[in-house]
Order: C-alpha cells, then structure tokens, then sequence
C-alpha cells in the first residue's frame, strides 16, 4: 500500500498478466557441424535458450547477434529469424506455424523434439543445444508488452540466469502426466525472468507507461484503475479522486501512458475478459458485470472491435487450443 492510500502496482506483473502459455510448442536444436534453422511461425513471441555451444540469432532485416551459453533471446513481433552455426549460413529446415518442420522447399520434415536428458550433457565440446518455445499471445495486455520490446532482446547470463537448469531439462524431456502443463509453465518461467532482467538491467529504455507508475498524477490514476476497473469511472470522477484538474490529468496520463485514461480503462477491461472467458463456466453476462460492462451485448460489441471477433468464437478458439 502506498502513502496514498491506494493499492500499489507492481509494473512488470501488470505487463506479464496474461501472458502464459497454452499448448507450449519446443522445438530443439542438438547439432554439430554447419547449420542453421530459420523460424517462420508467426509468434508474436518467442524464445530461444542457449545451453551449449554458440550460435547466432539473426532477426528479419537485422543484423546477426551472438549468444552464448545460459543467454536467453526473446524474438516479439512475429517476424521471421534465423538461428546458425555461424552468420551467412544458409537455413536447411524451416520452423512453421504450429511447430511444422519442412525444408526450405516446403517438403514435410519430421517434427523437432526435445532431446532427452542426455543432451544437456557437454561431453562433445563441438555440439550445440538450444531449446526453442513458441507463444501464442492475444490480450490487450499483451499487445502493451509486445510495443515495450524490440524485436530481438538477448538477455545474457551475466544480467539474467536462465532457471532452466540439468535437474528441470530432465523433468520436461521425460514422458508422463501432466507434461504438457509442465512444459508451458517452465516456459513461462523463463520468459518472467528474462524480462525481468530486460526491463531492470542497467541502462534500460524504460517505456513512459512504466515512468507513469511514479509520476505524482498519474500513479494514483493508474492504482484506481487497476484496482477496481469494474467502477463506472469517467474523467470527471477520475480527476477528482487523484485532486487534479481534467484537462490536467488526461494530458499528463496521455503523454506518459500513451492513451487517453478511458480508452486505458476501455483495452484493461477487455484485457481482463479475454482471461475470464478462457474459463467455459463463467457466462458472458458474469464477464460483463466483472470488468465494469452495462450488458453481454455492450461487452460483446467492444470485444468484438477489439479482437475481431465475438467472445464466443473467442472461447471457442481458446478451447482448441
């Protein structure tokens, strides 16, 4: 709780809430020699962990950065990259949606897999392990983490130690119950504490939103929003619980957070029902009273704007996958 009275926000919770994986897809590479794999998935989030060996990762358009052993690069934006022996080498498979291996041709390939618990093994000096995870990502929350990152952060480290370590890789390669769960929350994991390291490191860019947290308008602003997103706020009220004049606080929290406050409201409250509809027993018109909506057809309307399509297709979707 802070001196105001208002419930405190921890930023970088607010930014990962949401962000989870869901049928985690890994793919693998445990090799020797020259090559190099190109990803074309589309995920708008990626990751990419160096256990052995070196490689380098090389973003569309960019330029080849070099990872080392423990190094952990988050690849956001969806855009195609290349990971190789060496810069220049050209790819001989391709990473697809939903994992697919092919090569370059578009010939099916047998899919990648983790290896077994033996690979993390550095016995052959010359052999490069390195463990893909691939998201899905679509609330409005997530779109705010996705804009805060560039295409390419590669958390070294020095900054940032992987938690992936002999004793989890065992447990994650190893067939029984509930692996799938397993491998989607060990990849969580790893993306909480590399971004943890990216947005605390020294010398970070940190995002105006972020800045807002500890500006003395804006922050109790964002605490009231955050803390009860249901209440039927408008500028007026807003301005009036954090003692500061309308025009004063909506062009403070516009220059900082980047949006006006009622549509930061707005994208929070679709963000939040994006989480409650992935629970099939929770009806719309519960969502709806929730996260601060008149009626389902006043959320569904607004989701729909939103995501593009309505809650139930939503729900639907999530539920295949």
């Amino acid at each position: 709780m802070d001196p105001s009275g208002l419930p405190g926000i921890d930023p970088l919770a607010d930014l990962l809430n949401g962000v989870r994986a869901g049928g985690a897809i890994f793919d693998q590479c445990s090799v020797t020699g020259s090559w190099a794999a190109r990803f074309e998935d589309g995920s708008p989030l990626a990751l990419a962990v160096l256990v052995h060996g070196s490689v380098w990762i090389t973003p569309e358009g960019g330029v080849p950065v070099p990872l080392g052993a423990g190094d952990v690069a988050v690849l956001s934006g969806g855009a195609p990259y290349v990971i190789a022996d060496a810069p220049g080498t050209e790819p001989d498979v391709v990473i697809r949606s939903g994992g697919r291996c092919t090569s370059p041709q578009g010939e099916e390939l047998l899919p990648a897999r983790i290896p077994d618990a033996g690979a993390w093994s550095a016995a052959e000096p010359e052999r490069t392990l390195v463990i893909n995870g691939l998201y899905t990502v679509d609330s409005g929350t997530s779109a705010r983490l996705l804009a805060a990152l560039p295409p390419l952060a590669v958390v070294e480290a020095s900054v940032g130690a992987c938690p992936v370590g002999p004793s989890t890789f065992e447990e994650i390669t190893r067939e029984g119950p509930g692996q799938q769960i397993l491998l989607d929350r060990t990849m969580d994991l790893v993306l909480i504490t590399a971004l943890r390291a990216w947005f605390t490191r020294p010398g970070a860019r940190i995002p105006g939103w972020y800045r807002a947290l500890s500006d003395p308008v804006v922050a109790p602003a964002l605490r009231l929003l955050h803390a009860d997103p249901a209440h039927p706020w408008t500028l007026p009220a807003l301005a009036a619980r954090t003692g500061a004049s309308r025009a004063h606080l909506a062009r403070r929290f516009n220059a900082l957070v980047g949006q006006p406050p009622m549509t930061y409201l707005r994208q929070r409250r679709l963000a939040l029902a994006a989480d409650l509809l992935r629970d099939p027993d929770t009806t719309l018109a519960v969502v709806a009273d929730r996260v601060g909506f008149a009626n389902p057809f006043a959320l569904s309307n607004a989701f729909k704007k939103e995501h593009g399509l309505s809650p139930s297709a939503y729900r639907r979707r999530e539920a295949g996958t």
